[in-house]
């Protein structure tokens, strides 16, 4: 039984769910179901621990942090293990994530002995002038199922650093990752009512959270239309916001790229993680000179990669995170189906032996699409890639564009002027060159424009922005 945890303490009675393994249907915990009392009851427990915690040291909060990643550390092994057993994406994935969240432990526990402020001249004589940072107050943080360790922790560790307390409500497809580090600093020493956890349904805890009266912000990572929602409802009551939501990410391959590098890289940022990453390419836009060669190639590259449950070795791609998730995948293979016709490679629901107890569907590929066909324009947020033929760069750079989402962009190219049109030109936050569009790192700011996000950057120096404000001194001397 995994309980909530409220002001320092695990609460483990009332109405439950269970957490159960996509690949096999297997149970992998049950959880206790948060109901919006309990939502109330953290946002007492943080408010009431809010001026402690605001009040000690920027480096004795990053104390906590270190010894929190250091747990993680030790049972890193476990940790990567239920993720892939909860989530779906494989062991090597699920290990590179969480020594990822460990990693952002670590940076921002020592961003707790800089935190920077100001210190400018001021015009006038004997006037000491100077900025400094301090936290905003109770944040609520709302996770996905997509990186289940990794998000919680980039918001998480930042928000904790500037010294806010916090409520973390995570996904209900894989709340365990998310436990596990509320365990880690609940372990390092934490104190009571810094941090709470509260699990369960999305609808009834998020209208909780939102109403809560001492929160001051929230920061959000899932859907449009979810974000959207809250955006309406925080807005009522002026309360701080960010939000990270949909992407449709463009990889434009040109003639001149690197042929096989830009394969590879294409069909990694596809169907790795099942498709599942916000950042991945869901559109490659491929110039007209080597599009039929390059639709061959990444459809014989495509029909290489093994499926299966994610805990075995050799597996390439995991199963959907849950029943509903599957299906909708399914359901745009056969909008695929009917504006585009039949896919290249893929596009089955995989029913064979032991892959009949989850929800697998084969990594598919549409070749001959549109900018007018729906999956060239609504996410779908699964092993699905289709395929644009583009007349040249600048049809390219036209067709990336020309969507309502800004997150992820990339090209291949080895031409160095292309490339730099192409980055001063793509409406997106993040920007690859002969990289996969997925992959980023925790030191630079993580975020999309357009549609894709609002609000402050997460990740690297920018997440300090979000979770702090300036108190500005003029001092006379």
């Amino acid at each position: 039984m995994f309980g909530n945890y409220i002001n320092g303490e695990w609460i483990s009675s009332g109405a439950t769910f269970e957490d159960r393994n996509p690949a096999t249907g297997e149970a992998v915990g049950t959880f206790v179901k948060g109901t919006a009392a309990d939502m109330d009851a953290a946002a007492a427990a943080a408010s009431a621990a809010f001026p402690g915690w605001s009040t000690t040291s920027g480096p004795a909060r990053g104390n906590i942090l270190y010894k929190a990643a250091d747990i993680m550390d030790k049972n890193f092994e476990s940790i990567a293990g239920d993720m892939t057993r909860e989530e779906g994406k494989t062991l090597p994935e699920s290990k590179g994530e969480v020594r990822r969240a460990i990693n952002i432990f670590r940076y921002f526990a020592g961003e707790g002995s800089r935190l920077p402020g100001m210190l400018v001249p001021s015009e006038r004589d004997r006037v000491h002038m100077f900025a400094l940072r301090k936290p905003i107050g109770v944040v609520g943080l709302i996770t996905p199922w997509n990186f289940p360790s990794a998000i919680p922790a980039w918001k998480l560790a930042p928000a904790l650093i500037c010294g806010n307390t916090a409520i973390l409500k995570p996904a209900s497809a894989a709340p365990l990752s998310a436990w596990r580090i509320v365990e880690a600093l609940h372990q390092a020493g934490i104190p009571k009512g810094v941090v709470n956890f509260v699990a369960g349904s999305g609808g009834e805890l998020g209208a909780a959270l939102v109403n809560a009266g001492p929160l001051k912000a929230i920061s959000f990572t899932g859907s449009c239309e979810i974000g959207g929602w809250l955006h309406a409802e925080a807005s009522k009551r002026r309360l701080r916001i960010q939000l990270e939501m949909g992407g449709k990410n463009p990889t434009i391959v040109l003639a001149d790229a690197d042929f096989s590098s830009a394969v590879e890289n294409v069909v990694n940022a596809a169907f790795f993680s099942t498709g599942q990453k916000c950042t991945a390419t869901s559109r490659a836009i491929v110039e007209d000179a080597i599009y039929d060669r390059f639709v061959a190639a990444v459809v014989e590259r495509t029909r290489k990669l093994k499926v299966g449950d994610g805990m075995q070795p050799g597996i390439d791609i995991g199963p959907c995170v849950d029943g509903p998730q599957m299906e909708t995948v399914l359901r745009y293979i056969e909008i695929g189906r009917r504006e585009c016709g039949e896919p290249a490679c893929g596009g089955r629901r995989l029913t064979e032996g032991a892959l009949g107890k989850g929800y697998f569907v084969e990594p598919t590929v549409f070749a001959g699409v549109t900018e007018a066909h729906t999956i060239a324009r609504e996410e779908i947020f699964g092993p699905v890639l289709a395929i644009l033929r583009a007349s040249d760069f600048e049809d390219a750079m036209r067709m990336a564009n020309a969507i309502p989402f800004g997150l992820s962009s990339s090209i291949q190219t080895t031409n160095l002027s292309r490339a730099f049109d192409f980055i001063y030109r793509a409406e997106a936050g993040l920007l690859t060159v002969n990289l996969p569009s997925a992959g980023v790192e925790y030191q630079l700011p993580f975020g999309g424009t357009k549609d894709s996000s609002f609000g402050p950057k997460e990740q690297g120096p920018a997440a300090l922005e979000f979770y702090s404000d300036y108190k500005t001194v003029y001092l006379k001397y």
